[in-house]
């Protein structure tokens, strides 16, 4: 999407970039010229990716980021590797499927930790730096739609995600004085092997068949969330801030509208309920 060296200069952080989503983004990032920390809590797994996309240009860094302790030693350690940091992508998160009654409150508190206290302490420890070096940060927070709809059966990670997206309108303005920029994507469905499968396992993904719940009628590819990472992280978007980008074929609105779901009526039925409508309105 962006030209090559497009993001050369750029040392970036990306929680979460060992696996999935997260070093689908990394890989492009890598490939646009930028360097790349990786952290998690898994070394075994951070260690395979950053052998897999350039040793010279990934930095693997264990980090559980619900210890702020652990962000503000990563960090230092980015710095040190790196000589800066100067991006943070959030990507770190969990998940659970459940009816909400289902869960101790040990569930709910592991999703809350992970997703808002633990994108809460790297965007506290990296804009610190920031500010006190006078470096122009630049923020990527991974939300969902849901985030603003809300959503049954997602319940923590609706209340996570929903704490993120006002963490990056907010810090978007009150930073903005110091050269920061907040942003958010908020994919729809992204197929990922670990996730995924935990998730949705076949019986249940069968059954939901979540492809027909966008318009476009297919799930996201990984190469086309990273398009628009890269951009946002760019100095190409360095007049975009505060804002949520929603990458997920048109299904948030699908689900929105009050009406959509008559889409599944077929041809015939239409004749046969105009027909009575119709009849309705002669009668009136």
């Amino acid at each position: 999407m962006l030209r090559d060296g497009s993001m050369e200069g750029k040392v970036i952080w990306v929680t979460g970039g060992g696996t999935g989503l997260g070093k689908s983004m990394v890989k492009y990032f890598v490939e646009l010229g930028a360097k790349v920390a990786i952290s998690g809590r898994r070394e075994e797994k951070l260690i395979e990716a950053a052998e897999e996309i350039s040793k010279d240009n990934v930095f693997p860094v264990v980090c559980d980021v619900r210890e702020s302790g652990q962000v503000d030693a990563a960090l230092a350690q980015i710095i040190e590797h790196f000589g800066e940091c100067n991006g943070l992508v959030n990507n770190a998160a969990g998940n659970f499927i459940s009816p909400t009654e289902r869960l101790s409150h040990r569930a709910f508190d592991i999703i809350i930790d992970i997703v808002l206290k633990g994108s809460k302490n790297c965007t506290l420890s990296c804009g610190k730096y920031w500010i006190e070096n006078k470096i122009p940060g630049n923020v990527l927070n991974i939300v969902t739609t849901y985030a603003w709809t809300g959503s049954g059966f997602v319940v923590p990670s609706a209340t996570a995600k929903a704490g993120v997206l006002a963490m990056t309108r907010s810090l978007a303005v009150e930073w903005a004085k110091y050269g920061q920029r907040h942003n958010a994507i908020a994919p729809g469905p992204f197929p990922t092997k670990g996730a995924w499968d935990r998730l949705f396992p076949k019986e249940m993904s069968d059954k939901m068949k979540l492809e027909t719940r966008v318009p476009l009628k297919r799930v996201g590819e990984h190469q086309e969330l990273a398009n628009l990472a890269a951009y946002l992280m760019s100095d190409y978007s360095s007049y975009v801030n505060g804002e949520v980008v929603t990458i997920d074929g048109g299904e948030w609105l699908q689900g929105a509208g009050q009406f959509n779901q008559m889409d599944a009526i077929t041809q015939d039925e239409w004749d046969i309920l105009e027909k009575i409508v119709r009849s309705n309105q002669k009668k009136s």
